[in-house]
């Protein structure tokens, strides 16, 4: 009783838009949404771009409508990547938390729209900065809130009460090369 008779819907979302709400109509298997089967769709729309979740769920109608989902998978035939949004619950009414759709975010983390930049980006910012975390180095902190610094000093103390009339003057946030 994991496979559903009831309509299926699915909205893919991207970083240029959505596909708004398809019907999942022809499967290239005779009987669709079955126990145990993996049916394959073709679904025309625009490039989206880096595929980031999407919106799955039934009509609930007919019987036996609820449907355990195990996942899916986009393939983007213009990158060739493969998109896969794991779902491994019910989409029943009946069952779990008794929702009959589903919002699953993208799972392969080599997809992210963007991650090796990002990474990449992290990696640059380290490295024009760790020289503030040596030996030796004072991190000092401006606060807002008591308009005070705070200190933390190379042997691990750290100075919370802040003076007011520091000799480096203020600053939102301030490194001092000891």
């Amino acid at each position: 009783n994991a496979g559903t008779e009831a309509d299926v819907y699915i909205s893919v979302y991207g970083e240029r838009g959505d596909t708004g709400s398809r019907q999942l109509l022809r499967s290239q298997k005779s009987k669709k949404f079955l126990k145990g089967q993996t049916d394959i769709f073709a679904v025309e729309a625009v490039h989206l771009g880096h595929l980031y979740k999407i919106v799955i769920g039934h009509n609930g109608l007919g019987s036996g409508n609820g449907w355990f989902l195990d996942k899916v998978v986009i393939k983007d035939p213009i990158t060739d990547l493969d998109y896969t949004f794991l779902c491994h619950r019910w989409l029943d009414q009946g069952q779990d938390d008794g929702s009959i759709a589903r919002e699953l975010a993208v799972t392969d983390s080599s997809t992210l729209p963007g991650r090796q930049e990002l990474e990449l980006k992290r990696e640059e910012t380290w490295a024009a900065e760790k020289w503030k975390f040596q030996k030796g180095n004072t991190l000092q902190f401006y606060n807002r809130l008591t308009h005070g610094f705070i200190c933390l000093n190379p042997d691990s103390r750290v100075d919370a009460l802040g003076d007011k009339k520091n000799k480096y003057g203020k600053a939102f946030l301030m490194w001092i090369y000891a």
